[in-house]
């Protein structure tokens, strides 16, 4: 046996030593047992579990559930909320730091929270944990409205099922909003810290935390309801909606709040309505993936639905599907579609109670949204990508990114909140339904009074998250090689270029005439994004300009690939 293996053994042994959990702890024995009979698949199994720490990034944690310090499982967890604990403490010092935490309903999430909420509770901070599934935004809302220092929400979001995380929060000045660099570095220091000194079966535990359910939630759901009342309550009644909360955990509180608001003809897609971590129904629990809202379609044709609403798993994320017009189908309106007509109603609501502010966006969404701010004399503000930085915009009204997030109740939640976004959208919706006209009306009427966008994503999905960053490093290496068919203006790396205070893994190209290519990695999973934008005065030449720029970006990614692989 190889120095390399023996060490390699050695490490998945100290590591069963410490996992509380007997799941692992047989699943990464049986791998031992395997590699020492040399059997090559369990050796290479051992190398990736073992290739290194998760890092804890401004994402938190994310990964599949499995034994080793490169999957997500007890033992990370503990060293997790260990290292987090460390960071409060020092941060708050002398006070005790007070934290959050809620769960999904994906496998080990509540385990995960208990044990998180145990070792808090050892260290002596104040601990209140939910005692039932809580949906991502009512976690965040939890954060401000529980004056605590910090929220733990154990979630995958809308990864593949066999995957867990584990976002963090902080509240006082932060205001509930996810971490953002230097923090995320520090509480990564801290946990590993925590690896390299303490072994997790021997890290204190305490039950004295407190808890926390319904009357938070309810809470929410009332800070959230204040959303309707920007519009009259006509057509609520009868606007007929089917609702998806895909396998996860928004449908109880979101049909609660809805029925609140006065809308009654909802009708929930029974198959998706229970949460369940499997996913059943299918492949990917993301609205955005093909065949996601096939049963969501189904029940909407069979009701004579109106609007489709749908969230994903932990409902941060929203989306919003129509019937198409002139057929029997239905259509998903994009996150650059959905996103231009909720900034569209939230710049005209602030205009109509006089109010200044900002409209945010991210980088990658569509221009659409500055052309809107503007027009009405508001703020437009990009960040780098994820609403850790636009639910830190001062003076912000609405942000959204195009990746189907929307924060339309920044007094109430510091991140994207589908919750929120689904109830405001569907207020629109019903007064549209009242004058005779649908949200297809409303989307003509932006492209109408704003000019024509259209927008587009190449989406390239690696083994790894290190042949993402390969590719990403050749086409930052050689930016005016990769799109030469093109006519670029400019080109700019937000990874050296600190536009808005903060870098960002991203590639702008800027063409002639005004469309733009981006290009960036996945923070969360192993792909490659390449987005695609026209602004046009009308809508068929910007429809027309991005199918030819489609064309010539598929053709200039092949390539890239090509060289990548080469390499």
């Amino acid at each position: 046996m190889s120095t390399e293996t023996t060490e390699l053994i050695d490490q998945a042994r100290s590591w069963i030593a410490q996992d509380p959990d007997i799941t692992t702890q047989a699943e990464l024995s049986a791998l031992v047992e395997a590699a020492e009979a040399h059997d090559e698949s369990a050796l290479s199994e051992l190398r990736s579990r073992f290739s290194g720490h998760l890092t804890f990034g401004t994402a938190g944690l994310r990964a599949e559930i499995g034994a080793g310090p490169a999957r997500m499982n007890r033992v990370v967890v503990s060293h997790a909320a260990h290292g987090l604990g460390q960071f409060l403490t020092e941060k708050h010092s002398p006070r005790p730091p007070s934290v959050v935490i809620g769960f999904d309903a994906r496998h080990n999430s509540d385990v995960f929270a208990k044990d998180t909420a145990e070792i808090l509770k050892a260290m002596g901070l104040r601990v209140v944990l939910f005692d039932q599934v809580t949906p991502t935004p009512v976690l965040a809302f939890a954060v401000r409205h529980l004056d605590v220092d910090a929220g733990v929400m154990v979630t995958a979001s809308h990864n593949p099922p066999a995957d867990n995380g584990y976002k963090v929060y902080l509240g006082g000045a932060d205001e509930g909003s996810q971490i953002v660099p230097p923090a995320d570095s520090e509480i990564h220091r801290a946990i590993m810290a925590s690896h390299e000194t303490v072994s997790a079966s021997t890290l204190p535990r305490s039950h004295d935390y407190d808890t926390a359910g319904q009357d938070v939630i309810e809470a929410y759901q009332s800070a959230t309801l204040a959303l309707s009342q920007t519009f009259t309550d006509e057509g609520r009644a009868s606007l007929k909606i089917c609702y998806t909360p895909m396998h996860g955990v928004g449908g109880d509180v979101f049909l609660s709040l809805m029925t609140n608001a006065g809308f009654s003809a909802l009708h929930p897609v029974g198959e998706q309505f229970t949460p369940d971590p499997d996913f059943p129904t299918v492949s990917f629990p993301n609205p955005e993936e093909p065949g996601a809202l096939d049963l969501a379609f189904a029940k909407a044709s069979a009701v004579g639905a109106d609007l489709i609403i749908a969230h994903d798993p932990d409902a941060d994320r929203l989306a919003v599907a129509l019937p198409l017009p002139d057929s029997a189908g239905w259509q998903m309106l994009s996150g650059n579609e959905l996103g231009a007509t909720l900034a569209s109603a939230k710049a005209k609501d602030a205009v109509a109670q006089g109010k200044d502010g900002v409209i945010g966006f991210s980088m990658v969404s569509s221009p659409i949204a500055a052309t809107i701010a503007k027009q009405h004399s508001l703020t437009p503000q990009d960040t780098p990508t994820g609403f850790k930085w636009i639910s830190r915009i001062p003076g912000l009204i609405f942000g959204y990114e195009e990746a189907l997030g929307y924060l339309v109740n920044p007094e109430t939640v510091r991140d994207k909140d589908g919750i929120s976004a689904g109830l405001y959208l569907a207020c629109l919706a019903a007064n549209l339904h009242w004058e005779g006209r649908t949200l297809w009306d409303a989307l003509e009427d932006v492209r109408s009074e704003y000019g024509g966008f259209a927008s587009d994503q190449i989406s390239l999905r690696f083994d790894t998250m290190a042949v993402a960053s390969l590719v990403m490093d050749e086409v930052r290496n050689a930016p005016d090689q990769v799109f030469s068919s093109l006519a670029i203006e400019s080109v700019d790396d937000l990874l050296t270029a600190k536009r808005t205070g903060a870098q960002a893994n991203l590639i702008v190209f800027q063409l002639s005439g005004g469309s733009r290519i981006i290009v960036r990695p996945s923070g969360t999973e192993p792909k490659l994004k390449v987005y695609l934008d026209t602004l046009r005065p009308d809508q068929e030449t910007a429809d027309r300009e991005l199918e030819e720029l489609r064309v010539s970006v598929s053709t200039a990614v092949e390539q890239l690939l090509q060289r990548s692989t080469r390499s």
